[in-house]
């Protein structure tokens, strides 16, 4: 068994995936019944939003809230994709930029142009992609995008996923026009995202029950309290309020002129997985244990160092008058509290 494990199981009924590494719950994904990110609608612009710029919509699942409206006008249908999980009460946030993304091709129709993952540097490696990719793409006016996940795979295997997101694009843009608004999409439930997003090698854990077997259930009970004890002694609360998500770091016993740096860059290291396994975003301000200014580009370093590898898009805003630092993070997971309610 390799130390990096993906668990697929259910949880009250709910369909989840969960990534371990050594034993530790590294993310944890579970269905719930709010519209999925990456789901497609063909939607009815309804009325503008005066002073913002932005205009409601209506779909079958309630109201869309859409920014970019240049050109849009009150009963026009267009397509739009669910981009994050609206707070409680708000309209579901959508863009009209669509993306058709599966673990090894990622078709974008309003940009054109064929490109590869940074990740892959290897020229030779790097040509072959484009061959295939030339020829998968022979005749779309659509653009493509080939992910890291290329350069493990066949080229059957690349060439099918690209045809796959092809003929779902094509199907999905021949829909764009109809008098009611529909879902055309429903978007990527736990199991098949464990698939497309989880791609460095691992065994895959399918029995039922393997959440318990596993340790997943005790680790997810962790996630309730507020609190997580940090290495050396230290500890951080992460609570969520309406507005925002505090994160308030304490240096326990340790009563050296070092100890505030150590706390900090601890929590920081571990910030990210916190975020995501307890499914948090939006504005995100941290409460750091005191240290000199002198580290602060430290601790900064490190900070931006933990996020370079989420997949969850979060803005390091940076410092506040008070010492505050605060971070924006996008809303693609529904908070954990709510989920397990």
């Amino acid at each position: 068994m390799t130390p990096r494990s993906i668990a697929l199981d259910h949880l009250n009924g709910a369909e989840a995936a969960a990534l371990l590494l050594g034993g530790r719950l590294e993310d944890l994904l579970i269905d719930s019944d709010l519209p999925r990110p990456g789901a497609i609608y063909r939607a009815i612009a309804d009325r503008p939003v005066k002073g913002q710029g932005g205009m409601f919509l209506r779909t079958p699942d309630g109201s869309a809230f859409l920014r970019q409206i240049k050109g849009l006008a009150p009963g026009q249908p267009l397509l739009v994709q669910v981009t994050g999980y609206a707070e409680p009460g708000k309209a579901l946030l959508v863009t009209t930029k669509l993306l058709f993304k599966s673990r090894y091709a990622i078709i974008t129709p309003d940009a054109p142009g064929l490109n590869l993952s940074r990740s892959i540097r290897e020229d030779e490696q790097r040509d072959r992609l484009l061959e295939i990719a030339h020829a998968g793409m022979a005749g779309s006016g659509m653009g493509l995008i080939l992910r890291s996940a290329c350069a493990e795979a066949t080229e059957a295997e690349i060439a099918e996923d690209i045809q796959s997101m092809l003929d779902l694009a094509d199907a999905v843009l021949g829909d764009a026009t109809g008098e009611a608004p529909e879902k055309l999409t429903e978007g990527d439930g736990p199991h098949v995202l464990a698939w497309r997003d989880w791609t460095e090698r691992a065994d895959v854990i399918t029995d039922a029950g393997c959440f318990a077997a596993l340790g997943v259930l005790d680790q997810i009970e962790a996630l309730r309290d507020p609190r997580v004890d940090l290495p050396g002694g230290g500890s951080i609360h992460i609570e969520p309020t309406r507005a925002l998500v505090a994160v308030d770091v304490n240096t326990g016993g340790d009563a050296s002129l070092a100890a505030g740096l150590k706390a900090n860059l601890a929590m920081a290291r571990d910030l990210p997985r916190q975020l995501r396994l307890r499914g948090l975003g939006g504005q995100i301000t941290l409460d750091l244990a005191p240290m000199p200014k002198q580290d602060r580009r430290t601790f900064e370093t490190t900070l931006r160092a933990a996020f370079r590898h989420d997949l969850t898009e979060t803005a390091l805003a940076g410092w506040t008058p008070l010492g505050h630092f605060e971070l924006q993070r996008k809303r693609d997971r529904q908070p954990l509290s709510e989920v397990l309610k």
